[in-house]
């Protein structure tokens, strides 16, 4: 691999958006997934956010740090993939959770350099609603998928 950074399909982010955030962007980009954006120059952990949120943390066990924070701040989705079973899950998305969709088949990111990758994700992925505004944005969006409504986000509209 050449690169680490793994870029979210542009009609994941269009479906759901517009953003306020996006606290962890990569550096280069060839498209905006939110009106600001923090990269790992910034360290957007470090920072306050406010809005709607926009992530697709780093993978691996750091995910979970980012899912906290998101958790407690409230108000956005995430991309990660489903790995229902993990402490992460257990810890920042059962118990804070609005709503879930598990995206049906395996997506392809895409590289920094916009390129669709020739390979899908090698695994399941999850888009998870913070809050119910963001929960009915999930569940209404044409991305298809199973829908889970978590906290009864649409019997709120």
């Amino acid at each position: 691999m050449k690169s680490d950074v793994w870029l979210t399909p542009p009609h994941i982010v269009e479906a759901l958006g517009p953003f306020d955030l996006d606290p962890c962007s990569p550096i280069d980009r060839p498209w905006d997934t939110a009106a600001k954006h923090y990269t790992a120059e910034d360290d957007g952990l470090s920072f306050e956010w406010e809005g709607r949120v926009w992530m697709n943390p780093p993978y691996g066990a750091q995910a979970a740090t980012w899912l906290e924070r998101l958790a407690k701040h409230g108000d956005g989705i995430a991309l990660v993939f489903a790995r229902t079973e993990t402490r992460m899950f257990f810890d920042w998305v059962w118990p804070y959770a609005s709503a879930l969709l598990f995206i049906e088949g395996r997506l392809h990111f895409h590289h920094p350099d916009g390129t669709r990758a020739k390979a899908n994700s090698g695994a399941p992925s999850v888009l998870i609603a913070y809050g119910d505004a963001a929960a009915r944005k999930l569940i209404n969006s044409s991305i298809a998928g199973a829908r889970v409504d978590l906290r009864g986000a649409l019997s709120a509209a």
